[in-house]
């Protein structure tokens, strides 16, 4: 067990612990105060019976109020002080509205604490599952020990931001292109239609190699996503704003629920089709990760489950009058 959970574990402990101890002690002080007070009023019960026998025995009412300042004597009767019985009953109250206010503070920060600790815990819980299953659909996939160990490096080089990216104005029609024919055997064994429609007059500012690392990786989910709703399409098409160019990717697959749209670009996020999950959790992480070191932005969303998805890619445009890379073919792709 890691270090860390035993810690978690320890202090959790320590911390119920604490509250049990919290309320024995409110226990123990209402207890103790409780028979403080009818201590009290017993010894004040007790002078009373004695003036009341000093009267009877023929002493003067003064002398007997002089011996016994708490008493108050009425004629030949003897009674305790009315405010010192007032008194009495205030502090009782007065202390059992201080055990609770402290009690109740104590108990709180006690909970809020076990709450945190709990909820830590589970945290590393999801974590530790995810991590396992990621694992599992790696080990699968990727044939040997290298590929694994080759993702994870790249994946952890990317999150400290430690790669060395060019800014080039290159063809976006001729990457979209080239990443189709790669992925259209595959397309087509699934029963996939990718329709590509894109101006080869469009630009973007880009690193060669990060630009067909997203688009694949996107294309890919995609895919991925079809094939769980039983086959179906994916298009492709693209605009162009004062400033930027925009790819969009629309399929017709599995679709998610439309509050997880933020969580689809986190670590080992994977998506469900039917009763299992797909992808390894990484790819559209790896894509906002290039977006972001592109000064891009990337977004999904979909309607619900079952109702397909959209992925908006946004990268910087060429300035006007810059050269792309790569030559654009211009013509329509489809699988």
């Amino acid at each position: 067990m890691k270090a860390t959970r035993v810690f978690q574990l320890t202090a959790l402990a320590l911390v119920a612990v604490s509250a049990v101890q919290v309320g024995w002690w409110l226990f123990d002080q209402h207890a103790y105060t409780v028979e403080k007070v009818r201590a009290l009023r017993a010894a004040y019960a007790d002078q009373a019976v004695a003036a009341q026998a000093l009267l009877d025995s023929g002493v003067a009412p003064a002398r007997v109020q002089q011996l016994l300042p708490s008493i108050v004597v009425s004629g030949q009767h003897a009674a305790l002080a009315p405010q010192l019985a007032e008194a009495l009953t205030t502090e009782e109250e007065r202390r059992y509205r201080q055990y609770a206010w402290e009690g109740s503070f104590f108990l709180l920060a006690l909970a809020a604490c076990i709450a945190v600790i709990a909820r830590a815990l589970r945290a590393e819980a999801h974590v530790h599952e995810q991590q396992d299953s990621f694992l599992a659909m790696v080990s699968h996939q990727f044939k040997t020990p290298l590929a694994s160990l080759q993702l994870s490096l790249e994946s952890a080089r990317l999150e400290r931001g430690r790669v060395d990216l060019r800014s080039e104005p290159l063809q976006l029609a001729t990457a979209v292109a080239r990443v189709v024919a790669q992925l259209e055997e595959r397309a087509r064994q699934e029963q996939v239609s990718i329709s590509s429609d894109i101006a080869p007059t469009l630009t973007v500012v880009s690193d060669p190699l990060a630009l067909d690392a997203v688009v694949r990786n996107v294309l890919e989910n995609a895919l991925a996503a079809v094939k769980g709703a039983r086959g179906g399409r994916i298009d492709l098409s693209a605009r162009a704003t004062a400033e930027e160019v925009e790819l969009l990717v629309h399929d017709s697959g599995v679709g998610f629920a439309p509050g997880e749209s933020s969580k689809l670009f986190q670590k080992f996020t994977r998506l469900r089709s039917g009763s299992s999950y797909y992808g390894t959790g990484l790819g559209l992480y790896i894509v906002r990760r290039l977006m972001e070191l592109a000064h891009g932005r990337v977004s999904a969303h979909s309607d619900g489950v079952g109702r397909g998805a959209s992925v908006r890619l946004t990268w910087p445009s060429a300035p006007d009058g810059g050269a792309a890379v790569q030559p654009a073919t211009g013509q329509e792709t489809r699988t």
